[in-house]
């Protein structure tokens, strides 16, 4: 199983980046991918969450209406395009995968119910 993030760079506040996970070893057994950020001596937090087959995702409260989580089947990705971007948004960012899904067929915002991880891809943004 690989997850694999790209997209990362530098940015002036205001401007845009676009992440994207390759999961090409997708297991049906897979319903949730996640996007989490954790900036230095900070803790790790879930950012967007999409639930795989129903479409269905949520957003933490700092990114709502700034970040879309999305996905394409076909090519095996899933993407986050981060809009309005501020410094507090600089991170290194990765993407998950895990099976759990909360009541109301959403997915998790925090991390223990993931258990497969990218490898990150930073985020800078001044």
């Amino acid at each position: 199983v690989q997850l694999v993030e790209s997209g990362g760079g530098s940015v002036q506040a205001g401007g845009s980046l676009s992440l994207s996970c390759s999961m090409p070893n997708f297991s049906d057994n897979t319903s949730c991918m996640g996007w989490f950020r954790q900036a230095p001596g900070k803790e790790r937090e879930g950012v967007a969450a999409l639930h795989i087959r129903t479409s269905k995702t949520n957003y933490a409260d700092s990114v709502k209406g700034r970040f879309t989580i999305s996905q394409d089947n076909v090519k095996k990705t899933v993407y986050l395009q981060m809009n309005s971007l501020k410094p507090e948004d600089t991170a290194m960012y990765y993407c998950a995968r895990g099976p759990r899904v909360r009541s109301g067929g959403y997915c998790y915002l925090e991390s223990a119910p993931y258990n497969y991880w990218g490898q990150g891809t930073q985020v800078t943004v001044s």
